[in-house]
C-alpha cells in the first residue's frame, strides 16, 4: 500500500549519570574519588534508502527511540555509549515539526544523511569535582536527558513532469504509453490512487521522469476528494502537462476544464502557475470525422497565454512523439537540480539553548522568594531532588547561573523559604 505521509514519535539517548565511587585498594584507606563519566545517549538519525518510495512502514511503527548511555563505573569507567537509531526513509521524504509544521530537513538531492536529535551527554563522574577544599565529592552529574519530538514526514514524489487533469481524460493510458509504469486503468474516478511514476527513453536525449498526479476535481485544494492529499507531488516538478479531453467524450467543455485546474493548483500554492505548461489535448481519435473544434478553442484560448498546445492520442500514440520532445526540450532550460526545501526548525537547538529565560523574585508573603521559568523546569524535569547526587547538582546549577546571587540581592536571609515549581527549600548560606 502507498503512503506519502505519517505522523511518528522520535526520541534520542538519555546521556548516562556520572559515577560516585572511590578509591579503595589495600593499603590505601583513603583514596580519591575515581567515579568515571557517563555514556552518551545515541542520536536519532534519517537516512535515504533507495530502495524505498513510500512511508507505509510508519503507518504500522509509530515510536522511535535510540539507546540510552550507560552510567559510568568505579575505577575511571566510562560508561558506554548508547547505539544510534537510523530511520531509512524514501528520497523526497520531508521532515517536519508536528507542532508548528516547520521544516526540519529534506531528503533530497546531496541531503542524504541527517541527525535530526542529538543523543544527551553523558554526566561526569564525581573524580571531576574534587578540589583542595572538597577532597571527598560525594555528587555526580547525572546525564542530559533525551530529546523527544512528534515529527510529520511527507513524501514529495521527485519528478521532472508532473502530468494533471480532471480523472477519465486518459493520463493513466498515456503513462503506461510513454514509459514503464503499468497503472490500473479504469473508466470512473479516482481509479488512480497513489502518484504513478516513469521514465520516458528518447532517442538522441537524456529523457525524464514524469509522475501522474490522482485526484484533482473542482475544491481539491480545498480537501475536497483526494486532490488534497495528492497536489504536495507537483511541487517538485520542473514542467506540468496538463491533460484534457478534447473530444469531450463525457461532455465536459475542455477550457473550462483546464481553467478550474489551474484555479486548484493556483489555491494550493500560488508558485505552481508560474512552472512552465504545456498542454496535451487527448482522445483526438475519437474526433468525429476529424472535427478540431475544440482542439481550435483550446488553441485560442491558451497559445496567446504562450501555452503550446499538442493534439494527441494517448491510445494510438499519434501526436504523442512531438509532445514528449517539447517537454524535454523545455526541461534542457531549466535547472536540472532537484528542488529542496529550506530548513525552518532545530530541534536541537531549540532543547540546548542556555538563553532560556528564568526569573527570580520575592512572593507574596515576607520572607518567601520565588524561582520560575522554562530553564528552571526542564532542569527540575531531569533531576532526581530526593537523591545525594541530584540534590547537589540542583544547588550548583542554582550557582553555576547566578540565582543564588540574584536571591542574595534581593535581601534573602536563612530560614528563609524558596518555592519552586511545587518544590518548597529552607535557605541557608
Amino acid at each position: 500500500m502507498f503512503a506519502d505521509s505519517a505522523k511518528i514519535y522520535i526520541k534520542s539517548g538519555k546521556g548516562g549519570d556520572g559515577h560516585v565511587s572511590f578509591r579503595r585498594e589495600l593499603f590505601v584507606p583513603n583514596g580519591g574519588p575515581d567515579g568515571g563519566d557517563g555514556g552518551k545517549g545515541g542520536d536519532i538519525i534519517f537516512e535515504v534508502d533507495e530502495g524505498l518510495n513510500t512511508l507505509t512502514d510508519f503507518r504500522h511503527i509509530r515510536k522511535y527511540a535510540a539507546q540510552n548511555g550507560a552510567e559510568g563505573g568505579k575505577c575511571n569507567q566510562h560508561g558506554k555509549n548508547g547505539e544510534d537509531l537510523v530511520i531509512k526513509v524514501p528520497e523526497g521524504t520531508i521532515i517536519k515539526d508536528d507542532e508548528t509544521g516547520k521544516i526540519i530537513a529534506d531528503m533530497s538531492g546531496e541531503n542524504r544523511r541527517e541527525v535530526i536529535l542529538k543523543g544527551g551527554r553523558g554526566g561526569k563522574g564525581n573524580q571531576h569535582f574534587a578540589t583542595a577544599t572538597m577532597q571527598v565529592p560525594k555528587y555526580a552529574k547525572p546525564g542530559v536527558p533525551a530529546k523527544e519530538l512528534w515529527v510529520r514526514l511527507e513524501l514529495k514524489v521527485i519528478a521532472d513532469v508532473g502530468l494533471v487533469g480532471f480523472p477519465n481524460v486518459g493520463k493513466s493510458t498515456f503513462l503506461s504509453r510513454v514509459t514503464n509504469a503499468r497503472p490500473k486503468i479504469a473508466n470512473y474516478h479516482f481509479t488512480t490512487l497513489n502518484p504513478n511514476l516513469g521514465v520516458v527513453d528518447l532517442d538522441g536525449s537524456d529523457g525524464f521522469v514524469i509522475a501522474d498526479i490522482p485526484g484533482l476535481i473542482e475544491g481539491a485544494s480545498e480537501g475536497i476528494g483526494l486532490g488534497h492529499e495528492f497536489l504536495k507531488h507537483i511541487e517538485r516538478t520542473k514542467v506540468i502537462i496538463h491533460m484534457v479531453d478534447a473530444a469531450s467524450v463525457e461532455g465536459r467543455d475542455p477550457v473550462n476544464d483546464i481553467r478550474k485546474i489551474n484555479a486548484e493548483l493556483e489555491a494550493y500554492n500560488p508558485e505552481l502557475l508560474k512552472k512552465p505548461q504545456v498542454i496535451a489535448a487527448n482522445k483526438i481519435d475519437a474526433l468525429y470525422d476529424g472535427d478540431s473544434s475544440y482542439i481550435d478553442l483550446i488553441k485560442e484560448e491558451f497559445e496567446p497565454e504562450g501555452i503550446a498546445v499538442y493534439p494527441i492520442s494517448a491510445v494510438s500514440g499519434k501526436g504523442v512523439r512531438e509532445l514528449l520532445y517539447a517537454v524535454n526540450s523545455l526541461l534542457k532550460t531549466m535547472d536540472s537540480k532537484p528542488v529542496v526545501y529550506e530548513k525552518e526548525f532545530d530541534p536541537n537547538a531549540y532543547y540546548d539553548n542556555p538563553e532560556d529565560p528564568f526569573t527570580v523574585s520575592a512572593g507574596e508573603n515576607e520572607g518567601e522568594f520565588l524561582i520560575e521559568g522554562p530553564r528552571i523546569e526542564k532542569m527540575l524535569g531531569y533531576t532526581n531532588l530526593e537523591s545525594e547526587k541530584g540534590f547537589m547538582f540542583f544547588q550548583n546549577f542554582m550557582k553555576e547561573n547566578g540565582i543564588l546571587e540574584e536571591l542574595e540581592r534581593l535581601g534573602i536571609e536563612d530560614g528563609d523559604t524558596v518555592k519552586i515549581y511545587g518544590h518548597e527549600f529552607e535557605y541557608y548560606k
